[in-house]
């Protein structure tokens, strides 16, 4: 009796193992997948929008920030001498608006007491003055509102929830007015591109079910939805050679590689644990076979 316990015992796990095996060849072979898949987000490239020296440092190198947090400061004297002299400037463009007023007023009332008083020229020339005085008066005020703006841009902000990334920069160097000076990976934006050969695409539609398994954490399968389709590839032949000439790589014929295509997977929310960066390699399944993934 023991005997045909342990038999059907034996068998029932051949059958288990068998099935399961199965069942994981068919996914293979039914379910488009590929170990050509990578980690990606948004990478904020943060640009000073005024130049200056860098006077105070207020992150470290891959530290966490919020969006809003102080990236950095830089020297901010320059510009509030320009926005003392914008001050100033529109007091003067005020005060002498004020004269202009006053003697496009009088000669007004003068031509108004005895037209004959005034010539034509001087009533051109009050009015002109008066009138470019208020120009001036709007000029003035732009200008104010650039340095005031100007000054804000001394302190740099994150825009975003990430982690900056290579700050090779100190105290003391020089911050370039539209000229990115580090990173800030967004943490809100992840999603996994999976590189599918052409032949696979045909099979893979937008609203597909996947499944993604990091090499960072193989026991951890991640879940998400195809969100979209490459329409194009770069290639890599027909750039212009010597002459002008395209080049043309040479292509043997017995072997013929079939090109990848990238397909966009957004991820559903991650299991505890699971910390994505950017680059991280990823292998991808897209379930047609089973598409009833929980969510």
């Amino acid at each position: 009796m023991q005997k045909i316990i342990k038999l059907l015992l034996t068998l029932l796990v051949i059958s288990s193992a068998i099935y399961l095996g199965y069942n994981k060849f068919r996914d293979y072979i039914d379910n488009p997948w590929t170990r050509d898949g990578q980690v990606r987000t948004q990478v904020i490239q943060v640009t000073p929008r005024v130049s200056g020296m860098i006077v105070d440092i207020s992150i470290r190198d891959n530290q966490l920030v919020k969006s809003g947090d102080l990236l950095f400061t830089i020297d901010p004297s320059p510009y509030k001498i320009k926005l003392e002299q914008a001050e100033a400037k529109l007091k003067r463009t005020l005060e002498t608006s004020k004269g202009y007023k006053i003697e496009y007023e009088r000669v007004q009332s003068i031509y108004k007491r005895d037209r004959g008083a005034v010539s034509q020229k001087d009533m051109d020339r009050t009015e002109v003055n008066y009138y470019k005085s208020l120009a001036d008066i709007d000029a003035s005020k732009e200008a104010l509102n650039g340095a005031k703006l100007n000054l804000s841009f001394t302190k740099v902000y994150a825009e975003v929830d990430g982690y900056v990334s290579n700050i090779n920069f100190q105290i003391g160097s020089q911050a370039v007015a539209n000229r990115a000076i580090l990173a800030l990976v967004d943490t809100n934006s992840f999603w996994v591109f999976g590189f599918f050969r052409e032949d696979s695409i045909p099979k893979v539609k937008i609203g597909d079910r996947a499944v993604v398994t990091l090499l960072a954490y193989p026991e951890i399968p991640l879940s998400g939805v195809v969100e979209s389709i490459a329409w194009g590839i770069s290639h890599s032949d027909g750039n212009p050679g010597v002459n002008l000439l395209p080049t043309v790589k040479p292509v043997f014929q017995w072997i013929r590689l079939a090109q990848r295509v990238p397909v966009k997977i957004k991820l559903d929310k991650l299991p505890d644990g699971v910390e994505l960066r950017f680059g991280l390699t990823a292998s991808v399944m897209i379930m047609k076979r089973d598409n009833n993934i929980t969510k």
